[in-house]
């Protein structure tokens, strides 16, 4: 159901199955897939592709242009998944040509209030931005990435899978996969053990990924030492597959 009051641009493609709520205004060239629900007072702005079953509440603005000077009016994208609740007052920015025209939200996400993703920021799945978290541009987070609230990551850096940042923390670099950190500027401070285990990670699995921590952060190693180190225990190992394709791919150094 589509409410009287509702602002539709001819040009948008909406399902049949969508609602929309009161004072919402759906923008050009934006496409809204089945089973979603568009709370009141949303802006969306194209062009934007949402994809099924996602819920985006009150006072949100989606696909609204880049705040980036360099932005001249290009048709960049903004790309967002399947099964995502986007909770009040959230903002979420189209890409920038210089940042690949995108971007982009998996699936499965749970952006709480107040959070904000800048131009060209990919966002996995299954990942909690709490509360007023913040990533600027070019942010990456990967997969089941817990960021706590008034989280804030400054532009270019990744967030690898099943990382986790404490309340408050501002990262300046690049998070691998599994750790913890936290402060101002943000530390690692250990493994994300309790959100590994509500992963279904046994113990021994627990074990080698604690042993991979100490191994970058313990040992005195400089990085491309312990990525050798950790090839070497990974034959055996599957899970730190992840922490050493993540170390490959990372650039501008990892937070220590």
């Amino acid at each position: 159901m589509i409410h009287s009051t509702a602002i539709i641009d001819p040009s948008a493609i909406i399902a049949d199955d969508v609602s929309i709520g009161p004072y919402t205004i759906v923008g050009a060239d934006v496409e809204i897939g089945s089973a979603c629900e568009i709370g009141p007072h949303v802006v969306i702005n194209g062009p934007t592709k949402i994809g099924s079953n996602n819920k985006i509440l009150q006072f949100s603005s989606i696909g609204e242009e880049p705040q980036d000077k360099k932005y001249a009016g290009e048709a960049t994208l903004l790309e967002i998944g399947d099964n995502n609740l986007i909770r009040e007052n959230v903002t979420i920015n189209r890409g920038t040509v210089q940042g690949g025209g995108i971007t982009k939200i998996g699936n499965d996400n749970w952006i709480m209030a107040y959070v904000h993703i800048a131009h060209d920021c990919i966002v996995g799945n299954e990942n909690i931005l709490a509360n007023n978290a913040s990533l600027a541009g070019h942010v990456i987070i990967d997969d089941y990435v817990i960021l706590g609230g008034f989280t804030l990551i400054s532009q270019f850096n990744m967030m690898g899978s099943y990382s986790f940042s404490a309340m408050g923390s501002v990262i300046s670099r690049n998070v691998p996969p599994y750790v913890l950190v936290s402060g101002h500027m943000a530390k690692p401070v250990g493994v994300n053990v309790e959100g590994l285990r509500r992963r279904q990670f046994s113990d021994a699995q627990l074990k080698n990924v604690r042993q991979a921590y100490k191994t970058i952060y313990r040992s005195g190693l400089r990085i491309e030492e312990a990525e050798l180190k950790l090839a070497e225990m990974a034959q055996d190992d599957s899970e730190l597959d992840l922490l050493i394709e993540y170390l490959k791919k990372q650039e501008g150094g990892i937070i220590r």
